[in-house]
């Protein structure tokens, strides 16, 4: 166990990002009175205000990453896309880093992600990597790859953004150049995911599974149900599929392992995120330790809490509407507070734009269908509008 005295002290918790999952573990550690250091691009950062001392800075740029993280004494991240290479000197230099950089280098690279899992008998969908979209136009043409797959960009993709089920060759010439992968389009029954928590010292936790269900045009989360409405079976392959892929990567903190069902039941994993995820913001309210805690729980080598969840838990992502950008309005918001197991969180971003996260809202109810009924009616009352 962690006997420095991190709570009412000068001991320093460094996050790289403050965006609405920065704002979240804030929210933990103020509770908790840790001191907190937070490094954002945005002078608009939802987490500003949370954090003891905030600054604006690139989140990729060497010198500002590693100035950071020189006065600090744990850092971590709610965003994979910054500088590893500063994050390995601070590493050496004796600063604690969770996730470890070795292993956020592996996750920031899909091509070399997916790699890793073939490379660790973890299962995954059959994948090509190209260089460019004209090294997979010629793959098309040699016969070598097949419609319909799916394309990802191997970096900087998030929310959707990135990724792309290409059933044609016309959609082709509307991906963005560079490097990419093409995964063989796997027919599945459901999305699932599992988080898993790991301490420094070797302790470990999982939550249990959770149902996603995804916007057809954006790609994105639209709802998060859990329990999963699958069968035991499922579930515990599910949940050991995630363990071994946290153990097998020697991640820390959070791993929120995506997955999909096939049709035949089997689990085969379709991505990892070192960090607090769109998965479990449910467990905010459903859980008996929200992910958000879980994290600082672990990164600081605290006991781990229960995973359990006290009620069934559906999260809805608020999301700008199409057709809207400016200044954001939430309208139907005080309609939804009316219904009962209803907790809005909005993440504090001033501007609205299509399909732009701008809040959650969880349902909590001892039944889990009517939990998610009473989703749908959240959904189709409130609005992110300008």
């Amino acid at each position: 166990m962690n006997n420095k005295n991190i709570f009412s002290s000068d001991f320093t918790l460094g996050i790289l990002g403050g965006g609405q999952l920065g704002k979240m573990l804030l929210a933990v550690t103020r509770t908790w009175d840790i001191k907190t250091k937070v490094l954002d691009p945005s002078a608009e950062a939802p987490g500003r205000l949370a954090a003891n001392e905030f600054q604006q800075g690139s989140l990729t740029d060497f010198d500002t990453v590693y100035n950071f993280g020189k006065n600090v004494d744990v850092l971590t991240i709610e965003i994979e896309n910054v500088n590893v290479e500063a994050l390995k000197k601070l590493q050496a230099e004796g600063v604690e880093v969770h996730p470890k950089p070795e292993v956020l280098e592996i996750i920031q690279n899909k091509a070399i992600q997916k790699q890793y899992y073939y490379d660790n008998n973890i299962p995954t969908a059959p994948f090509a990597k190209f260089n460019n979209i004209a090294e997979l136009k010629l793959a098309i043409e040699n016969k070598s790859l097949e419609f319909p797959f799916v394309w990802k960009s191997t970096q900087f993709g998030y929310d959707g953004m990135g990724v792309s089920v290409i059933k044609n060759a016309s959609q082709l010439d509307l991906l963005n150049d560079g490097e990419c992968i093409a995964e063989d389009l796997i027919p599945f029954k459901n999305e699932l995911a599992v988080i898993v928590a790991t301490s420094p010292d070797g302790n470990s936790v999982s939550y249990p599974v959770v149902e996603m269900e995804f916007h057809p045009t954006a790609n994105q989360v639209e709802y998060v149900i859990c329990p999963a409405r699958i069968e035991e079976e499922v579930a515990e392959k599910a949940r050991k599929i995630a363990i071994d892929t946290a153990k097998k990567l020697g991640s820390t903190g959070l791993l929120a392992v995506e997955m999909f069902q096939t049709k035949n039941n089997d689990v085969i994993v379709n991505e990892v995120a070192p960090r607090p995820h769109n998965s479990g913001h449910y467990s905010i309210e459903a859980s008996y330790t929200s992910q958000y805690e879980q994290h600082i729980r672990a990164i600081l080598n605290l006991p781990l809490g229960k995973t359990d969840s006290k009620v069934g838990g559906v999260m809805v992502n608020l999301v700008g509407e199409e057709g809207y950008t400016g200044d954001v309005v939430y309208d139907g918001i005080a309609e939804i507070m009316s219904m009962p197991g209803v907790t809005p969180h909005i993440y504090g971003k001033r501007e609205t734009r299509p399909f732009r996260k701008m809040g959650h809202v969880t349902i909590v109810d001892n039944d889990i269908d009517k939990a998610r009924e009473v989703a749908e009616k959240v959904k189709q009352t409130i609005r992110v509008v300008a």
